[in-house]
């Protein structure tokens, strides 16, 4: 069993990595990423490192998962959808699209403001909120961790789904293509953190810029805002003044998004959706979750004597 357990690992790790060089089928790659966590479990017994590192896993398995339709880029172009969040943005905006309206008033003509370059670190610390806000609450009431971390892997899979069923560009890509521009005259939305990125990293930019893009039609909803948001309300659970500080995170982060150009207010509105649907229906889950829970133990109990 512990042999069978490190085999689940090491697939959950390594397939995701060779999946390109083997051809192998995006469903042989969820299936491997899916079960790493459930080895990791079998294998070791449960601390609070082990639970930072089964989260870890499921954050693994959703980055590659979230890659797997951008493995083949025209085929993913024939089902992507463009005008559909550009029209819902106009009637939002009042007959133009919000982030538009947004540059045009506080954004320098080819150039970049303090304004820029600190909304594109806050939009950067993304990568780091979620998570930190659940290291916070394990290291503060572990109590709580279990929950959280469900839900907030349950906001990256059901968003993961939705990237797969409805490939969506974002501002940014719809621009340089032009589809936003109705008339000649009509301003052009600028991916503002790329200009704020050629700056102020230099030559490591591009790099830096290469290890984003693994699939630029991944918009809607916006997870950026949707976990931000989740954070928000798991730590205002833990403490109020974390909830005020999480609060104010992703109100900043919902700002960010439009104004540089990486979301539409429709994708912010989507990812809000998907927070409500999942602290909803995670009372209705929870069951399942537990006897799955209960099934792992048991392996993990028979594994390790």
């Amino acid at each position: 069993m512990r042999a069978g357990a490190a085999a689940a690992l090491a697939a959950g790790v390594l397939l995701p990595l060779a999946r390109r060089r083997l051809k192998a089928r995006p469903a042989l790659t969820v299936a491997a990423c899916a079960v790493a966590p459930v080895g990791l479990a079998v294998l070791a017994p449960r601390t609070k490192l082990r639970d930072a590192a089964l989260f870890g896993l499921q954050m693994w398995a959703f980055t590659m998962s979230h890659e797997l339709p951008y493995d083949d880029p025209e085929a993913l172009r024939r089902r992507l959808r463009i005008r559909y969040p550009i029209e819902l943005d106009r009637v939002l905006g009042g007959g133009e699209l919000p982030g538009v309206r947004l540059q045009r008033l506080l954004a320098k003509p080819g150039g970049v403001t303090a304004l820029d370059r600190f909304l594109s670190a806050v939009h950067w610390a993304w990568f780091f909120e979620p998570h930190s806000s659940l290291v916070y609450i394990l290291a503060r009431d572990d109590e709580r961790f279990a929950r959280a971390a469900r839900q907030m892997a349950a906001t990256y899979d059901l968003g993961c789904i939705l990237y797969f069923a409805v490939p969506t560009a974002p501002p940014w890509w719809a621009s340089e293509e032009g589809h936003l521009s109705d008339e000649p005259q009509d301003p052009e939305l600028r991916r503002l953190m790329v200009d704020v990125g050629e700056r102020f990293w230099g030559k490591a930019w591009p790099r830096l810029y290469g290890s984003l893009g693994g699939n630029p039609w991944a918009a809607m909803p916006s997870l950026h805002f949707a976990t931000s948001l989740l954070a928000a309300l798991l730590l205002a659970e833990s403490s109020p003044a974390a909830g005020a500080v999480g609060w104010g995170y992703a109100i900043t982060l919902g700002f960010a998004l439009v104004y540089l150009g990486e979301h539409y207010v429709t994708d912010l509105l989507a990812g809000a959706a998907l927070v409500a649907l999942v602290r909803r229906g995670e009372p209705l889950a929870e069951p399942l979750a537990l006897r799955l829970s209960d099934a792992v133990q048991r392996l993990e109990r028979i594994a390790n004597g």
